[in-house]
Order: C-alpha cells, then sequence, then structure tokens
C-alpha cells in the first residue's frame, strides 16, 4: 500500500467521525426583574422548545440602573423559571450573580 493512499483514507475516516460528533449548543434567554406574566410564559414556552431540540439554555436576568437594589426579585424570577421548568430540566448550579447579571444553565433531564 502506497503512503499517499493511507492518508487519503485516514483523512477520509477522520471526516466521516466529525460528521457524527453534535457541538453542545448554550442558548440564552434573558428577562428583567419585572417581566410580565405573559412574557414570563412566552420565555418559558421557547426554552421548552430550546431543550427539546437538545440545546442547553442559560435564562439571564439583567439588571440596570437601580434595578441592581431588588436582586431578590431577580431570584424569584429564577425559582419561577426552575418550578415551571422541573418536569422537563434541571438547574446545573443554583442563581449565580454576576456583575450587573444573574444566570442559572438548564440542561434536559436525563
Amino acid at each position: 500500500m502506497n503512503y499517499g493512499k493511507y492518508k487519503f483514507e485516514q483523512a477520509k475516516r477522520e471526516k466521516e467521525a466529525k460528521k457524527k460528533q453534535k457541538a453542545l449548543e448554550v442558548k440564552e434567554i434573558r428577562v428583567t426583574p419585572n417581566t410580565e406574566e405573559h412574557d414570563f410564559n412566552f420565555k418559558v414556552k421557547n426554552v421548552r422548545k430550546f431543550l427539546e431540540s437538545g440545546s442547553k439554555v442559560k435564562v439571564t436576568v439583567r439588571f440596570r440602573g437601580r434595578e441592581l437594589n431588588y436582586v431578590k426579585l431577580g431570584e424569584a424570577i429564577l425559582n419561577r423559571f426552575i418550578e415551571e421548568l422541573s418536569d422537563i430540566a434541571t438547574p446545573e448550579k443554583k442563581p449565580l450573580l454576576e456583575g450587573k447579571n444573574m444566570f442559572i444553565i438548564f440542561s434536559l433531564n436525563k
């Protein structure tokens, strides 16, 4: 067997293996501490859709200006997300405040 043919076959096998891999995608949903009921339900529906398609979902609560004084409201919204999605997803960690954003990452139940 010649070396050129060997290299070609090896490259072909690597390319085929790469096709079968699925890159993990993280989708992001942004809300504010004073998100209304209808908007919240719409976001929950989108999170469900993303999870069912096989992605992880990061839900971010953005605090702007004086909203940073009401971190408890943001935490309450994330806890509502946890309750609404408990049948289909589990949070990877508890809600984290990082700068002006508080977030949580959901992954599909196994």
